[in-house]
Formats: structure tokens, sequence, C-alpha cells
């Protein structure tokens, strides 16, 4: 069996070896950490593509008095059991027949999706 590149090395080299693969680590779990934060959606964002794209049938925010009488409000959407920020933004990238296809990309998904979930409380 071979032995690794760094066991001829000096001590000094093999320990900074080391300094920097546990820094690698420590940096790959601060990544990691921070991923679900920015996955969440921009709340404001997401507000304004509901009144651009969905409040013509929607009822999209506490303001708005009328929409179309099959599609229920976004605050009923938000406040369906298990049915969160995750969930609507999968259902928004491929949606039932009876929306129009808006060609949301992933990003326009998640703030939409932030945006109805944060109608629930």
């Amino acid at each position: 069996m071979s032995r690794p590149w760094f066991a001829n090395a000096p001590v000094a080299a093999r320990a900074a070896s080391l300094r920097l693969t546990a820094a690698a680590g420590f940096c790959a779990l601060g990544l990691a950490a921070a991923a679900p934060a920015s996955a969440a959606g921009d709340v404001e964002h997401g507000e304004r593509l509901a009144k651009r794209w969905c409040a013509s049938c929607h009822i999209v925010g506490p303001s708005q008095t009328q929409g179309a009488d099959n599609a229920p409000p976004f605050a009923t959407i938000a406040k369906i059991p298990g049915f969160g920020a995750d969930k609507i933004a999968a259902f928004l990238m491929d949606p039932h027949p009876k929306m129009p296809d808006m060609q949301l990309g992933r990003g326009e998904a998640q703030d939409l999706a932030a945006y109805i979930a944060s109608l629930a409380k």
C-alpha cells in the first residue's frame, strides 16, 4: 500500500495541509448553513410579482377586494396545512392547466412562494 504524498513532508508542511483542509471544511459547512436562508425567497419581490402577474385572478393581498371566482386568495393558499413555501415554489415551477404559463425562473418562484407563505400569519 502506498503512503500519502505528505507522509515524507516536513511536520510543518503536514500541519499546514491539515489546517487548510480544516478551513475548507468549515467554509463548506458555513455555505451549507447559509443556503437555506438564501433559498427562502424575497417576500417584497414576491409581492411585486404577485401584483403584476397574479392579481387578475387571485386576491393577492389584503387591500385587493376582487379576483376570479375559481382562483383561491393567496391567504387561503398560505393556510393550507403542509403547503409551505417549498411546496408552493415547486407547484409554481410546474403550474396546473388552469394557470397561465408565466415561465417563472426558480428565484422568482421562490420569491412568489415566500410572499404567499408570509400571508399565513
